[in-house]
């Protein structure tokens, strides 16, 4: 039973996507397609344990799910031509390949496109017309095949409140008759960068959790990688995606480093930089390198670009800030986001020194955009530290600890507090 469990768990991880798109795109309906599969994977470990396993295992399951999704849409005496299609399939599959197990995957592959499959449920997951919030819920739900309480535990919300807003996402697909496919030459660009925003954002809220006990969720970063490296998969030829893959697996690289032994936050300038990964850096390195050569360069790349220019420095001081300033100047005149301008003010602080950081800083500040950016009263909090002005520092540390919500943060600003 255990070795069962174990091969359906590793199945589970890999092919949970791929089969769910299949299924989603016979069927038109989440709720259908999911619970077909769940079927599948209690059969698998009835069966499993009791003949062995399959030599294809996500074949077996893609079968049986196809099997229990054509059962639910007989008892609900479904007459459409979907239902009808799904006959024709599972009959010719039966034909070609007899018996209960499938053999072979390229039986399956003839009749189920899985990778353009993936690729119609990431964009209807990502549709405009959804929440951002709920975009990032149903991907990964479907594409991840992560449990409700999981993802309602990555973001610090009720489960019951996760499952709404899934519930709510399918109903608008579904009621909205969002087509569950690619979207047009012409709207591809807009809709992909909603893709890799929804990619980012949980990156993003794995690598600094907003907020909890826990600076790092591993289990997001992960899943984000996974889901970047498979749009890079289905749409190798756009560059950003390249960019967006390499940035998250140049700053993931670092998480061994950015807590330290007593849970404690470890700034990139204190690093022990022997616990980056080095295999990760050279992956990362890679690809960006891959990206940048086509020549087409977007604010994913250049990111990627100034992580690793980090990456390649071997100590803190050996840091090449001035191509780092002039990689956040470049990012500067494509994205325009306070945010950009915060992070070139802070780099430009480290090149030139922390009075023209904290000029700059200030600038931005100015609009009064950043009031309630915890890492905007952070970085003047440090530059003014460094600058010996104590009591102003006292008060932007204290700003920013009202703002974060996250427990290891709290500690280091505290800590910070205390030395002055």
């Amino acid at each position: 039973m255990p070795q069962t469990r174990e091969t359906l768990e590793r199945v589970f991880r890999e092919e949970y996507g791929l089969i769910i798109a299949s299924l989603i795109r016979r069927s038109g309906s989440f709720d259908l397609a999911e619970e077909s599969l769940q079927e599948a994977f209690s059969a698998a470990l009835a069966h499993w344990e009791q003949d062995g396993t399959p030599n294809n295992p996500g074949a077996w399951l893609t079968r049986v799910a196809h099997r229990k999704l054509l059962d639910m849409l007989r008892r609900e005496k479904t007459k459409s031509d979907k239902q009808r299609d799904l006959e024709y399939e599972t009959q010719r599959l039966a034909d070609m390949q007899g018996g209960d197990d499938i053999r072979s995957p390229a039986q399956v592959e003839d009749t189920v496109n899985y990778e353009d499959d993936r690729l119609r449920l990431i964009f209807t997951c990502c549709h405009p017309s959804l929440s951002q919030e709920a975009q990032v819920a149903l991907t990964l739900r479907t594409l991840g095949g992560l449990a409700t309480a999981d993802i309602a535990r990555a973001f610090l919300l009720p489960e019951t409140t996760l499952a709404q807003r899934l519930v709510r996402a399918k109903h608008k697909i579904r009621i909205a008759c969002i087509p569950y496919q690619v979207p047009a030459l012409e709207l591809l660009p807009q809709r992909l960068a909603s893709v890799q925003a929804v990619i980012y954002l949980i990156f993003n809220e794995g690598y600094s959790a907003t907020s909890g006990d826990s600076l790092i969720r591993k289990d997001l970063c992960t899943e984000a990688i996974r889901l970047g490296r498979l749009l890079c998969r289905l749409v190798p030829e756009d560059p950003e995606n390249l960019g967006l893959l390499a940035l998250m697996l140049l700053q993931d690289s670092r998480r061994d480093a950015r807590v330290n032994a007593r849970g404690e936050l470890v700034t990139l300038e204190d690093q022990d930089r022997s616990l980056w990964d080095p295999i990760t850096i050279e992956d990362g390195l890679r690809i960006v390198e891959t990206a940048l050569r086509l020549r087409n360069v977007g604010a994913y790349q250049l990111q990627a670009a100034i992580a690793a220019v980090h990456a390649e420095a071997k100590t803190a001081g050996e840091t090449d800030w001035q191509q780092i300033v002039a990689l956040y100047a470049e990012l500067k005149r494509i994205n325009t986001s306070p945010i950009v301008a915060l992070n070139h003010a802070a780099a430009v602080a480290m090149s030139e020194g922390c009075e023209q950081g904290l000029r700059l800083i200030e600038a931005v500040g100015a609009s009064g955009k950043l009031d309630h950016y915890y890492f905007f009263h952070a970085a003047r909090a440090d530059l003014l530290r460094r600058l010996g002005r104590a009591q102003e520092a006292q008060a932007a540390y204290s700003r920013a600890l009202q703002l974060t919500a996250n427990q290891v943060e709290q500690k280091y600003i505290r800590r910070r507090l205390a030395e002055l």
